[in-house]
């Protein structure tokens, strides 16, 4: 994504930046005793861990791709049905850490059982496109100074960030805004040897450079808003959030 750091009105980190508090850190709905929300929760943490989790097992564990789709359906079934996440204590760990232990614990129990593994569980109706996820894996393989910790938390960033430029899509595309959102797409997430310009934008989108301007700003003001909505989910601890709204996008939220 372009930086767009010198607008501070308009980039992703302009102003006004308290984070949704309509948004409940999906970490504390998973223990609720409400079923319902208990299942809400469980899929905003599935939507957002399970991706990386995948890629961290194919490499941390060398499993091969089928191996690293069984482990991940079945630990995710397990974390579900035995509520691994209330054992989750945000002052000793970050959520991504607590989490790399349960699924390397996970996994080296399965392996010393030495049973290949059957998916299903709680959630069997949850489709996971473990094909998109190789081909991501190899456009994006670790770095061999890259350890496989730091490999999963550039890859839970990486899915994040996904996350919410879809998000982003669908809205536009539901409120109507469509070139809003290929406007963002071009001057933000495209990468070219050629400099995209407002102006440039605007001749080719048959719009002013003014509303051209706009619609960047409004876009990247949803764009953010979306993103730290998904992190707040993503994070246990008030503290957690802002430290990772810091470090992902270089600002202070309260």
């Amino acid at each position: 994504m372009r930086n767009t750091k010198t607008d501070p009105d308009t980039d992703i980190g302009g102003a006004g930046r308290n984070f949704p508090q309509t948004s409940r850190s999906a970490i504390i709905g998973v223990r609720s005793d409400d079923p319902q929300l208990r299942q809400r929760a469980f899929a905003a943490i599935l939507d957002s861990y399970w991706k990386p989790v995948y890629k961290y097992i194919r490499i941390k564990w060398n499993a091969d791709n089928e191996d690293a789709k069984d482990f991940t359906q079945a630990f995710f079934s397990s974390a579900f049905e035995k509520n691994y996440f209330a054992d989750y204590d945000f002052a000793k760990a970050r959520f991504q850490t607590f989490l790399r232990t349960c699924v390397d614990r996970y996994v080296a129990n399965q392996r010393k059982a030495e049973h290949r593994l059957k998916r299903g569980g709680g959630l069997d109706h949850v489709s996971l496109d473990f094909g998109h996820a190789e081909i991501e894996l190899a456009q994006h393989p670790p770095a061999p100074d890259l350890s496989p910790e730091q490999y999963f938390e550039r890859e839970w960033t990486r899915n994040l960030f996904t996350l919410a430029v879809e998000a982003l899509h669908t809205k536009c595309a539901a409120s109507g805004n469509s070139t809003r959102f290929l406007l963002f797409e071009k001057y933000e997430l495209e990468d070219s040897v050629n400099t995209v310009s407002y102006d440039s934008l605007a001749r080719e989108f048959g719009l002013t450079t003014t509303t051209v301007t706009n619609h960047l700003a409004a876009a990247r003001r949803e764009f953010r808003k979306i993103l730290l909505t998904k992190l707040r989910d993503a994070t246990f601890s008030d503290e957690e959030f802002r430290n990772q709204a810091r470090q992902l996008l270089g600002i202070e939220v309260k």
